[in-house]
């Protein structure tokens, strides 16, 4: 039976047409599709941004895009890159990876460390502990249901702890050089990133990616659905950071300085929320990313001759700093439409048991149950008793000593 109590909702079948804009999770989120809109207007002005700064870069340092030059910037824009996509992939997940930084410092010092081994004898021990450290760090969040910001920082602190092993830079051994093959690594991760975008933005994919951002009480578990999803990001964000640190020694300079590498965190997640990508998670661009690393990257290669800050806290505090503006944005007016027009009504539902008729009223119009009583005329001293109405009695009537 229908009863009408606030916050009961009745459960009834809802018109096909209805259903085409109800969230695919129905008991938590927005209805409706999210709007794309803003972000490629967004990814419009990084795209103008990347073009001023690259004239800039031409005028001031020609050979930095060509040649030799061309081929360690472009390995650059790779190895930040795949941090980038690590954050943005625990950012639309709505748990975001903090240990990205410190991750690719400790591989960049055991591959600049155990290099002359070979390629294959020092990386892939570093991906398969990656992996199991991803897969631990995945456990405490979604098994605990603990913030992944929380989780992964302890992480952090885990590996920072690992990397104070080394006191003093170390110099890379091995002689793998990744500007061989710039191109196709920048091609390579142009179309991940891309593809990871446009797959992104795909409506089914898009809300099964964020499952896992909270709608009420955060404390609530989102399901083994989101668990699942989640647990993955956060492993694939740990081994896409450690391929980025072995792209970092490889291509470096000098030798490898011991440190933090939470400066490296601070630069990634700020250059992926500046692509586009919501801190709250779920909602992010196709493009953004992409166009934000070469952005990033081709400002560093301009300041380095300009005397332009450079260093990475200062850059991905900036980044960080804009792209909180974009997050606001993106929620603001990347958000379903308000829908229009009367809201469906739900038809009433009938208790299966008893489906003949006995259902209470809707609300609004609910008759009333207080009893009809007769009026009676009485002497203004005396107030009308109901009790004594003709309607309730059940004996014979009685007669007034006067009537006798």
């Amino acid at each position: 039976m229908v009863y009408d109590e606030p916050g009961r909702a009745a459960s009834a079948e809802v018109p096909v047409t209805a259903l085409d804009t109800v969230f695919d999770d129905p008991t938590h989120g927005e209805p409706g599709r999210d709007r794309l809109g803003v972000h490629v207007v967004w990814e419009l002005v990084l795209l103008l941004a990347l073009v001023a700064l690259a004239y800039l870069l031409w005028r001031e340092n020609p050979d930095a895009l060509r040649g030799a030059g061309l081929r360690r910037l472009l390995v650059d824009a790779v190895a930040l890159g795949l941090l980038v996509v690590a954050a943005g992939l625990s950012l639309r997940t709505a748990a975001v990876n903090l240990a990205i930084g410190p991750v690719a410092l400790a591989a960049a010092l055991h591959f600049a460390e155990q290099g002359d081994r070979g390629v294959s004898t020092a990386v892939v021990p570093a991906l398969v502990a990656a992996a199991l450290g991803g897969l631990a760090l995945a456990w405490a969040v979604v098994v605990l249901h603990v913030p992944g910001w929380a989780a992964s920082l302890a992480a952090a602190a885990g590996m920072i702890v690992w990397i104070e092993r080394w006191t003093l830079p170390v110099a890379v051994q091995a002689d793998y050089d990744p500007r061989r093959n710039a191109y196709y690594l920048f091609a390579g991760f142009a179309a991940v990133a891309v593809l990871l975008g446009a797959f992104g933005a795909i409506r089914a994919v898009r809300r099964l990616v964020g499952r896992f951002r909270p709608v009420a009480d955060p404390a609530l578990r989102r399901g083994m659905a989101a668990a699942l999803v989640t647990a993955a990001a956060l492993t694939a964000s740990t081994v896409l950071a450690t391929l980025a640190g072995v792209l970092v020694a490889a291509n470096a300079t000098g030798p490898v300085t011991p440190g933090s590498g939470l400066d490296w965190t601070v630069l990634a997640v700020g250059v992926s929320m500046l692509g586009g990508a919501s801190a709250y998670g779920r909602r992010g661009g196709i493009f953004g990313a992409l166009l934000a690393v070469a952005l990033v990257v081709t400002y560093l290669a301009w300041a380095t001759g300009t005397g332009a800050p450079t260093d990475r806290w200062a850059v991905g505090g900036v980044a960080l700093a804009g792209g909180l503006v974009v997050t606001r944005m993106v929620e603001t007016w990347g958000r379903p439409r308000t829908a229009r027009g009367e809201p469906v009504e739900l038809p009433p539902v009938r208790d299966g048991a008893i489906s003949s008729g006995w259902s209470m009223p809707p609300a609004g119009e609910a008759r009333n149950w207080t009893p009809a009583l007769p009026e009676r005329t009485t002497d203004a001293d005396t107030p009308p008793d109901p009790w004594e109405a003709p309607r309730w009695q059940s004996g014979p009537p009685r007669w007034d000593a006067d009537e006798r």
